[in-house]
């Protein structure tokens, strides 16, 4: 397809898309004349995949790039890969001293890399949460780790039936895309639980 109809089924600008070429965001098409190229599915999948990560995940364009270029050249093992694409997501933090999140994590027994941005992550949160006055102990961790790790082992099983190029790709993308999709369900089951609990206080 000519790139005007690949902006018509992307639904994103003819300028946009040159820009994105430029950026080395989207490959190039193929040359069919000195100003012409080709584009197929593949450029229209991966337009789509930067749309979600800027409009859905509102993720800057430094922070796109870096998501892309981690599924066109992985690092060695899904496990690097995946503690490289956690760095380019919200919240980012810059935590020198992960005490907290560390004890946190051992006490959880999770196996982690201190390197692995979500300690960082962890540990900005656990000081926010009690900078609030909120509570952060050994029993509200584990009340949230344990759910947690059952929604994480069955978001991996797939990995199972994928080749090693789709699992990086299921990897990132599915940390980036399914996040904002469980902060929503948790938020949606508070307003379940409380709707729920001022019925049965009324009857």
């Amino acid at each position: 397809m000519r790139i005007s109809e690949l902006s018509e089924h992307s639904g994103i600008p003819v300028a946009s898309i040159k820009f994105y070429i430029r950026e080395g965001m989207l490959p190039r098409g193929t040359a069919t004349s000195a100003t012409r190229a080709d584009y197929g599915d593949e450029h229209l999948a991966r337009l789509r995949v930067i749309q979600a990560l800027s409009d859905v995940r509102a993720l800057p364009l430094a922070r796109v790039k870096e998501i892309l270029s981690l599924i066109d050249a992985p690092d060695e093992t899904p496990y690097a890969t995946l503690g490289r694409a956690v760095s380019a997501l919200p919240p980012y933090a810059d935590e020198t001293n992960t005490d907290r999140a560390r004890e946190t994590i051992e006490r959880l027994g999770l196996t982690y890399d201190e390197r692995f941005a979500a300690v960082g992550q962890l540990e900005a949160a656990i000081r926010g949460i009690e900078a609030a006055g909120l509570t952060w102990d050994a029993e509200t961790a584990a009340r949230y780790a344990g759910p947690l790790l059952r929604v994480a082992a069955a978001e991996l099983l797939p990995l199972a039936e994928l080749s090693e190029s789709e699992q990086v790709s299921y990897a990132v993308l599915g940390t980036a895309m399914y996040e904002p999709a469980i902060l929503a369900l948790r938020r949606l089951a508070h307003q379940h639980l409380l709707a729920t609990r001022a019925t049965d206080d009324d009857m």
